[in-house]
């Protein structure tokens, strides 16, 4: 089954090999109204070809997660996500992302969660990353991926998917560019999106585990 599209395609130009890519003003008002989801790669279904990566320029910044199927954001709240570019550490290296994960836990757990992760995000390819984190951290490792984004009106929303690690199972994030969290009507678009994935797998992890992660100011 072809993952959903449920609005018009994108004209994004291809991206260079260091993962830098720039788009039309056309093309921008196009994902202001587009809803374009695809599965995660490891399920090995053709994605559409209407999906392309975002461009690290339209993903660097700061980004609320404001749902999640991860039971590690169940006890906590505030989570904020800043991806910071990396320039290459040499002429054909790869541009890496600095990833910053904060949140505030709202009960105990029977190991102290940090209020930060520090880490960095290595390019796999079509909007692909494998993470390593830094200091202590340094021995833990997770791949996730974007799976949709996009922008409407005042917001840009991001759909990521991470697959199983050491200490979390498999899980689906949405982000949001604004600090209160994703507007109902978008929520409600992509959730709908993400409930029709060709990828069952996922589709049924969206429809009986995700749940708003909560925003308190």
């Amino acid at each position: 089954m072809a993952d959903p599209v449920l609005t018009s395609p994108l004209n994004v130009t291809t991206p260079e090999p260091a993962g830098i890519m720039e788009f039309k003003t056309d093309d921008l008002e196009t994902i202001k109204s587009s809803i374009i989801l695809r599965s995660p790669r490891k399920y090995s279904l053709a994605p559409s070809t209407e999906w392309q990566a975002p461009p690290l320029e339209w993903l660097e910044g700061t980004w609320s997660v404001t749902h999640s199927t991860l039971p590690m954001w169940r006890k906590a709240k505030n989570v904020r996500i800043t991806y910071k570019i990396l320039p290459p550490s040499s002429p054909d290296g790869p541009v890496c992302l600095d990833d910053t994960v904060e949140s505030v836990p709202t009960e105990k757990t029977w190991m102290p969660q940090p209020k930060a992760i520090h880490g960095v995000d290595t390019p796999e390819g079509d909007g692909a990353w494998a993470w390593r984190g830094k200091g202590l951290l340094k021995i833990a490792s997770s791949r996730w991926e974007v799976l949709g984004w996009g922008e409407r009106e005042d917001e840009r929303w991001v759909v990521t998917w991470f697959a199983p690690s050491l200490f979390t199972p498999a899980g689906v994030d949405v982000y949001s560019s604004r600090k209160e969290g994703v507007s109902e009507g978008l929520y409600g678009d992509i959730e709908g999106a993400l409930q029709e994935l060709g990828a069952k797998e996922v589709a049924e992890l969206c429809k009986s585990e995700m749940m708003a992660v909560k925003i308190e100011y």
